[in-house]
């Protein structure tokens, strides 16, 4: 049957392996943000990078409620900070948790390869405006009417005196 690992053993174990792949962890110290405020087990401030190892050992299941969670796993997902959460509800043997952990970390390395050989993309002054595809505008046809050919105006016909009748 495995050893199940403390909290404090787990967190130790988790140091070491973020230190081996080239973090900076410091462990218990406090994490303020997006709204969300508790002790971090172990954190690199630089890579934006740690874990937390949630257990009742050190009762902080109360330190993270579930909307922090979320609120954490959100700007995970936009990319801003990368953090491993464990629960101590499944109850892990060093070598499940280690494996656990390297294929977190093997993740983390893959993104920042992967953003490493991305392409700079040409970059946007907020003058300019993106360009639009050009789509040819649908045939219009012109309403031709008739026009009456432009004549010059004739001069009218001089009449007599103001009661309409011309001079014979």
């Amino acid at each position: 049957m495995p050893d199940f690992l403390s909290e404090t053993q787990g967190c130790d174990l988790l140091a070491r392996l973020f230190r081996s792949r080239g973090y900076s962890i410091v462990r218990n110290i406090p994490f303020r943000e997006y709204g969300v405020e508790f002790h971090i087990d172990g954190w690199d401030a630089v890579a934006r990078v740690g874990f937390e190892f949630l257990s009742s050992e050190d009762e902080d299941h109360d330190d993270l409620s579930l909307a922090e969670y979320k609120a954490l796993m959100m700007a995970q997902q936009r990319g801003e900070l990368s953090l491993f959460v464990i629960d101590e509800v499944e109850p892990l043997s060093a070598a499940d948790l280690a494996a656990t952990v390297n294929d977190f970390l093997d993740e983390i390395a893959r993104g920042a390869k992967a953003r490493r050989e991305r392409p700079p993309a040409a970059r946007k002054t907020p003058a300019q405006k993106p360009a639009r595809a050009k789509t040819p505008a649908p045939a219009r046809r012109k309403a031709v009417a008739a026009k009456p050919a432009r004549t010059q105006a004739k001069p009218k016909a001089k009449t007599g005196p103001k009661n309409g009748r011309t001079k014979r």
